[in-house]
């Protein structure tokens, strides 16, 4: 018989739960541009004609490890949001304002 996982969840210590928790916020706020896509609900031929290109083309952009940023902009704003860059230094976070306004 399958157990419900809040069941399984309260078993757990209070750091474990902690762990659980902070690891589950990390796989929410980062992740793969395919899987964006998708939790943004999109297919990619949905994103290409956005972005007026081949569905070929987006899943040539989801596998790249290296690109334009103006290339991941552009995506990134397909799909409804916004790109930011930001520098994390130990001493502080800094948002890089000159490479927001690529065209």
């Amino acid at each position: 018989m399958p157990k419900n996982f809040n069941t399984l969840r309260e078993k757990l210590s209070p750091k474990a739960q902690k762990r659980a928790e902070v690891k589950a916020m990390q796989l929410l706020t980062e992740m793969p541009l395919n899987e964006l896509r998708q939790s943004r609900g999109l297919s990619q031929q949905m994103l290409a004609e956005a972005l007026k290109i081949q569905q070929p083309a987006v899943a040539k952009i989801e596998k790249r490890t290296d690109m334009y940023l103006s290339t991941l902009k552009n995506h990134v704003k397909a799909m409804g949001g916004e790109l930011e860059i930001i520098a994390r230094f130990p001493d502080g976070v800094i948002k890089i304002k000159s490479l927001s306004d690529l065209e």
